[in-house]
């Protein structure tokens, strides 16, 4: 699933009253705060969902792939994402199937 289908879903969702835009905003509402939640509190906790959490990794050597060198890689910040266990449970059950868009 990519981000316009998302939305599609989430229009779904909220009825027939709510807009491609509406749904589109709601998305974008909440990606921005799992962001900026990241970046400010160092992590983001949704129960029965999961947890984003900032992750640092340190700097080590590497090699060029094209030529074999050793090479420095810096220190880096990413993003980790801890599925609950509710979440883990439900990727062992059948899929639901996807309504057609109309």
């Amino acid at each position: 699933m990519n981000k316009a289908e998302l939305i599609e879903a989430v229009q779904g969702s909220l009825g027939r009253d709510a807009t491609k835009r509406a749904a589109e905003d709601a998305v974008a509402a909440v990606l921005g705060a799992i962001a900026n939640g990241v970046r400010t509190e160092g992590k983001v906790q949704l129960i029965g969902f999961g947890t984003f959490a900032a992750k640092t990794r340190k700097a080590r050597m590497g090699r060029n792939p094209k030529t074999g060198e050793p090479m420095h890689i810096a220190a880096s910040k990413s993003v980790g994402f801890k599925p609950s266990a509710s979440l883990k449970a439900s990727l062992a059950e059948p899929a639901e199937p996807t309504p057609p868009s109309a």
